[in-house]
């Protein structure tokens, strides 16, 4: 019975629409710009997500970043409290590994961008990353070809050097890169490791635009009076928290930290990462929910106007079929119908538009458009429909008949 009723509810709803084609196009408009606001920031954000928990795979799982400045800024954070503190130094990653009962591996990494160059081609602004032998385990570096340097080399001071498949691509193209030699910091390093394609960070920088040589041979080009980052891997997320407490002990210990002296580094994880974004795409997500329903509001009120324009040119109509025995929810739901077609018809406008959008930014920023997303738009418009549509069909389900035949 319900399923007939629905049947025969579109059909109707549908001649209904086919009959006022362009009043229909234009009451949607309201609909198919609040789904395109929904579906263009739910595309975004997912795609930023996505790229979000695979940019974090990249800087290592089960990972604490010992470092003179701590990553969570918010109220009550006073750089001034950072700067004096001692700077790192690399010698702190042998010594932790050492005294570490827990952890896994533990490296020293320093940063730097130069040129790097191959015959006449050259890649520019490379990132150039100095560090220890275990930062293959610490770093969750995955190899494509090739090997890592050893402690041997890097205690000697070897100009061997991993690069990224970007500049692969760029300076070899389909020439094989492991044994030949590249330029960096005006001295020949020979390419002993090739690098899986990582992609881009958060969709921006290229994890793929990265060169990695030997810690000690990176304070020999470049010297050692640079930032530097102590990176300690747990086995696992359930060692993580206590390794924490464990490292925080160790520095204090290496620091000659009495007790009651505040620390002067800082211990940071990616949680802390994921908070702030957290934080940060739960605004976006909430003035993007506010625009969405302001715009779905003024789209709902132009469907409940037209709904009522609709129910008062058929009031005869409803008359007639009042009078052959329609009963009231027969009439009511008609009009619900109409009402959710209409808006289902902009939601379908939309998601189509929004397609074309994800695109677009896909090409310059990162988007992802999923199912789930196209379902919560179409019950975004079906509940619209039914909420602004329910008052003119309530009104058509309670007209008089007798009255609704005199009508003209």
């Amino acid at each position: 019975m319900f399923y007939r009723s629905l049947i025969e509810g579109m059909k109707i709803a549908w001649i209904a629409i086919w009959a006022n084609k362009v009043r229909a196009f234009l009451t949607t408009f309201g609909i198919v710009i609040g789904i395109v606001s929904v579906t263009t920031m739910a595309t975004v954000i997912d795609g930023v997500n996505r790229s979000f928990e695979s940019s974090l795979s990249m800087l290592g799982q089960n990972v604490v970043f010992v470092q003179k400045w701590p990553w969570s800024f918010g109220p009550g954070y006073n750089w001034w409290d950072f700067i004096n503190r001692p700077e790192m130094e690399i010698r702190y990653a042998d010594q932790l590994q050492e005294m570490s009962n827990l952890a896994e591996a533990a490296s020293a990494i320093m940063f730097r961008s130069d040129n790097v160059r191959f015959e006449d081609k050259t890649v520019e602004r490379a990132e150039v990353r100095g560090a220890s032998p275990s930062y293959s385990i610490t770093g969750s570096v995955d190899l494509a070809a090739g090997r890592f340097y050893t402690e041997e080399e890097n205690r000697a001071g070897r100009n061997v050097a991993i690069i990224g498949s970007g500049i692969a691509e760029v300076l070899f193209g389909e020439r094989e890169p492991l044994g030949r030699t590249i330029r960096l910091a005006g001295q020949r390093f020979e390419v002993i490791g090739l690098m899986e394609e990582q992609g881009r960070f958060l969709g921006m920088e290229s994890f793929d635009n990265q060169i990695i040589i030997p810690v000690q041979t990176f304070g020999r080009h470049y010297g050692f009076r640079r930032f530097v980052q102590i990176q300690v891997k747990f086995p696992d997320e359930a060692t993580l928290e206590e390794g924490e407490y464990e490292i925080e002990g160790l520095m204090r210990r290496i620091r000659r930290l009495e007790p009651g002296q505040d620390n002067d580094f800082s211990i940071n994880k990616l949680d802390m990462f994921r908070d702030q974004y957290r934080a940060m795409t739960g605004a976006i997500y909430g003035i993007g929910y506010f625009l969405t329903a302001l715009a779905l509001f003024v789209g709902g009120i132009g469907v409940m106007n037209i709904m009522f324009v609709s129910v008062k040119e058929r009031t005869k109509e409803v008359g007639i079929r009042k009078a052959i025995g329609a009963k009231s929810r027969e009439i009511l739901f008609q009009f619900l119908v109409e009402a959710v077609v209409i808006c289902i018809f902009g939601g379908i406008i939309g998601i189509v538009l929004s397609l074309g959008t994800a695109a677009i930014i896909n090409t310059f920023f990162v988007a992802y458009l999923d199912w789930a997303t196209v379902f919560y738009a179409i019950f975004i418009c079906t509940l619209t429909g039914l909420i602004f549509g329910f008052l003119p069909a309530y009104k058509a389900a309670q007209a008089d008949p007798i009255e609704s035949l005199r009508y003209e």
